[in-house]
């Protein structure tokens, strides 16, 4: 947990007397969460955006809407489970090839955080970084990843598999016929991914500051966990 009222006195008083933050200036603590959440985000992206960033973390592999539940255990239970397995596949396919496009949405809200938002990141919750690219970046990122999981789901014909389990499934009354939209399952799902990755990164910042190759980074979050 990070020491909210030494980093606050940090920010708002160039000459604080917290113990290991004495030398620490307003601009020092701005800059070094800045690099780190610029840091964190960009591995984030470099470790889900690629093959199986997704579909080999059971936090966030991505599996058939809910509603479709009693529909995927009917097909696996009349030998048909390949295709159920192979839809979910091309789902995870599709959240890898869209999260790339997100590094430059949340480079630029890093570099856009105010020294109010500083504040409320250095002594809010140890998720607090993570909440902040919630708020500032989940509806412009939803908006940017859509069309690339639209164009990754024709590409392999993801929308025609899906209709065909949901037709299977609808002919038992195991699917509803109002099911939510695919494409916007797998955006928001892809969204929410991205968060666990990105709460990780901060994890990581927060608990081994050493680790992390900006000197200003070290320099603050190192000052914090003395």
């Amino acid at each position: 947990m990070l020491r909210a009222s030494g980093i606050l006195a940090a920010l708002v008083v160039s000459s604080a007397s917290a113990a290991g933050l004495d030398d620490i200036t307003n601009r020092d603590a701005v800059n070094g969460l800045k690099q780190a959440l610029t840091n964190g985000a960009q591995a984030a992206v470099a470790k889900l955006g690629k093959q199986d960033g997704f579909m080999n973390d059971s936090r966030i592999k991505i599996p058939l809407p809910p509603s479709m539940k009693r529909a995927e255990a009917m097909m696996h239970s009349i030998g048909a489970g390949k295709q159920v397995d192979d839809l979910v596949l091309r789902m995870n396919r599709a959240a890898e090839a869209a999260v790339p496009q997100a590094k430059t949405l949340l480079v630029d809200a890093a570099k856009k955080m105010s020294v109010q938002d500083a504040k409320g990141i250095l002594t809010g919750g140890e998720d607090s970084a993570t909440q902040y690219f919630k708020r500032t970046t989940s509806e412009p990122l939803a908006k940017q990843f859509k069309p690339i999981v639209v164009k990754t789901m024709a590409k392999v014909k993801l929308a025609e598999k899906y209709d065909e389990i949901a037709a299977s499934g609808a002919k038992f009354g195991l699917v509803k016929e109002d099911d939510s939209n695919l494409e916007d399952y797998v955006t928001r799902k892809t969204l929410d991914g991205l968060f666990v990755g990105i709460a990780d990164e901060e994890k990581k910042i927060r608990e081994h500051p050493a680790a992390d190759a900006s000197s200003i980074v070290k320099k603050v979050f190192g000052a914090l966990l003395k």
